[in-house]
């Protein structure tokens, strides 16, 4: 009998074995994973889903990556698998991804790691140096953590993965740009024109510039551009100038304002003195992108010194214009003039400057082309979904205003970053014995009545507000904090979730912002709907008139029932009626007409006709104007401080960059694209408490858990008690 009950545990243990075996050969056939993550981070979203379902063309992605790299590195490599292989799940039949092994071993290269870290170099993938800890001792190692994505002939590339953060983010957006890439440069008509400007004079005091690879510049370039025009289907047109041979044409090179030396007579008059010009230049069809090619830094006690740019980073500027001038992004329009925020300057010698945007312009060039939209030039191009309003400080004429309502009514959707005060410095008072600060005057743009007649307005003040940034105060000036109300931080709680957006928004910065205000009625009627994004918390008040955001003359209001939670941003959506619908049309304004001195008559403007002697005004016309819009949006916020480098980061990992592409892709109808990037973000405060909710938890974990294990014990020992005079009772009888 013992023997069959043993003979029988074996026969379950093999059936058991047979189960666990098929059960994993089903789950390598019906396959799925479950992510408990509160945004689902290791989880494909939808844009990244649709984006590799929707390959025409084969798709490869080379993954060069150190095999058994320390923490945190090979928790990145083991999550770039993890994301392939999702990626593979739901690709199509033109998907495939491949790791690399570039490792060593006992010191001693593999065959085949050394020749793939041949391949890697090609592709532009360089080992960085990381920290590693062996035998108590910090050591650097080289280490290859970069992959390329082949699509056709073209290539894009990664060069370090450092991190988790945003990778989803970057290979979707890069599939898509290289998907967008192959329609664009398959679909000209003509040829990229790639030009390299370089005097022949140059030649002769090159080597007292420390130039001597000078000569053979032009050959390099012409074979960068070569192999660089192999990968993009053939589309470049190279051409070498040389400016020392075009004298009395100088309109070739001149308009291009490139760098042009001038040297004199040197070396006792051997070499004569002359001039020279160097530079490189990529057009297409009137775009045009200058590329510098030789720099001159002016180092004290050791002079100046002149150096050529590195040949591969020619190459990789060859290539990132080539994205800007196919125009392989989605268009955004940004108005210009009016005394907007200007996106095209750049900061001097590369410093900072309070109007500076280049953050702002780098996050934006990843998935638009950003057009410059002059209403004094020409109307809103068709092409753009959404228009940007930056801070405009000069009026807008009634025919201004015309366009951007028609722009609206049309379909089209306005980002509105206004100011509701201009800044104006004090002019030097030192001798006068006292400093005063700036004037700030409200801006009357006439912007302000389109809105208020969509039914939002900007109040004429600046929020303050208790929640704000705090800066520390040295010591010699008494210690501390000083808060600056001005600049408030807009809690978690105080941010809508309802957008999906919006959703992992959880904090955000603002500076110098005014409230807003809605007319309900208004909004009402023409049955339109507002999302609340964001507003200040419940200890913030407002600023008027006499404005002085000195941090040591602002004091909160003595009252609480003046301070109370503002409004700061609106999303407003829906069938907008237009301002002039019962109004005359407005004419466009132009520039007064030249009178000819001899008959006296106006001649008409460069480009314009002669205007007609009849009555126009007696021909009727339909269909010109919309009185009442299309589904459209209009986000507004009454700071412009949100788009400057003082509250973005150029890497876009900050809750304000996020906030503000988030914004903009929602415009654009890519609220897929911002719902993916802003999943893994890296801001996540804590819940907010009271004092009364932190002393509880205090003390319950101090007291309270040494309370709980002794009453667990005590019903323990009760429970026992209990059954041991059962037993007892039982045996007695």
């Amino acid at each position: 009998m013992g023997a069959k009950d043993k003979f029988s545990k074996y026969i379950k243990l093999f059936i058991y074995l047979i189960v666990v075996i098929l059960i994993n050969a089903v789950g390598l056939t019906l396959f799925f994973r479950l992510d408990l993550t509160k945004n689902k981070i290791f989880s494909l979203s939808k844009a990244s889903k649709m984006v590799v379902s929707n390959l025409s063309e084969p798709l490869t992605i080379n993954v060069f990556f150190t095999k058994n790299l320390p923490a945190p590195h090979n928790n990145t490599e083991r999550y770039l698998h993890d994301l392939l292989e999702e990626y593979a799940i739901h690709a199509n039949q033109y998907f495939n991804y491949r790791f690399y092994d570039v490792s060593s071993e006992s010191d001693q290269l593999k065959k085949d790691s050394e020749s793939n870290k041949d391949l890697a170099n090609n592709y532009g993938i360089r080992p960085v140096q990381i920290q590693v800890f062996e035998k108590d001792e910090v050591k650097l190692k080289n280490a290859y953590m970069g992959l390329v994505l082949i699509h056709g002939d073209l290539v894009e590339r990664i060069p370090t993965i450092t991190t988790i953060n945003g990778l989803e983010y970057k290979l979707t957006t890069a599939i898509k740009k290289l998907n967008n890439k192959v329609s664009a440069l398959l679909s000209l008509p003509d040829n990229i024109q790639v030009k390299l400007f370089l005097s022949s004079s140059l030649q002769r005091v090159a080597p007292f510039m420390g130039l001597d690879e000078l000569p053979t510049f032009p050959n390099k370039i012409k074979e960068i551009v070569k192999t660089i025009n192999a990968n993009n289907y053939g589309k470049l047109e190279y051409t070498y100038v040389d400016p020392t041979m075009l004298q009395g044409n100088e309109t070739t090179w001149k308009k291009y304002d490139l760098m042009n030396l001038q040297w004199p007579a040197l070396s006792n008059g051997k070499i004569a003195a002359g001039e020279g010009v160097i530079g490189l230049v990529m057009e297409h069809r009137g775009k045009v992108r200058v590329m510098p090619l030789l720099t001159v830094l002016r180092i004290p006690i050791i002079g100046t010194q002149y150096n050529l740019a590195d040949i591969d980073q020619v190459g990789e500027m060859i290539n990132d214009n080539i994205e800007t001038l196919v125009d392989i992004n989605e268009d955004l329009g940004y108005l210009a003039g009016h005394g907007t925020l200007n996106t095209l300057s750049l900061p001097s010698m590369g410093q900072q400057t309070q109007e500076s945007m280049s953050s702002f312009n780098t996050l934006v060039a990843q998935n638009y082309t950003l057009k410059q939209v002059n209403l004094k030039q020409g109307a809103i191009p068709d092409s753009i979904k959404c228009l940007v309003i930056a801070r405009p400080t000069e009026p807008f004429s009634d025919y201004d205003l015309y366009q951007i309502d028609q722009a609206l009514m049309q379909g089209k959707n306005l980002a509105i970053f206004l100011d509701a005060f201009n800044e104006i410095a004090p002019r030097s008072q030192a001798s006068m014995g006292f400093n005063q600060g700036p004037t700030f005057v409200p801006i009357k743009t006439g912007l302000e009545k389109l809105l208020e007649h969509y039914g939002v307005r900007i109040k004429t003040s600046l929020v303050m507000d208790e929640n704000s940034h705090k800066q520390r105060v040295s010591q010699q000036f008494g210690g501390g904090e000083r808060p600056f109300y001005f600049v408030p931080i807009i809690k978690n709680k105080f941010i809508n979730k309802e957008l999906d957006f919006m959703k992992n928004i959880k904090g955000l910065i603002t500076i110098k912002i005014s409230p807003l205000e809605l007319d309900e009625n208004r909004i009402s009627e023409n049955q339109l709907t507002v999302h609340k994004l964001f507003s200040s918390s419940e200890r913030s008040w407002e600023m008027r008139e006499r404005i002085n955001l000195n941090p040591m003359f602002i004091t909160p209001p003595p009252s609480d029932e003046e301070m109370a939670s503002l409004p700061l941003a609106y999303l407003i959506e829906g069938e907008f009626p237009s301002y002039f619908a019962d109004k005359p049309m407005p004419e466009k304004v132009t520039e007064p007409a030249a009178t000819d001195e001899k008959t006296g008559e106006t001649t008409p403007e460069k480009g314009q006709k002669k205007k007609a002697t009849i009555d126009l005004s007696k021909i009727a016309s339909q269909g010109a104007f919309l009185a009442k819009g299309k589904p459209s949006k209009i986000f507004l916020i009454a700071s412009s401080e949100m788009l400057k480098d003082t509250v973005m980061d150029a890497g876009g990992g900050s809750p304000n960059a996020m906030f503000v592409m988030n914004v903009l892709d929602a415009l654009n109808d890519r609220e897929d694209i911002a719902t993916m990037r802003s999943k893994e973000q890296q801001f996540n405060p804590l819940y907010e408490s009271g004092a009364l909710t932190k002393t509880f938890i205090k003390t319950f974990h101090i007291a309270g858990l040494p309370v709980l294990v002794a009453l667990f014990g005590a019903v323990i020992w009760m429970r026992r008690r209990s059954r041991q005079k059962t037993i007892q009772m039982m045996f007695q009888k």
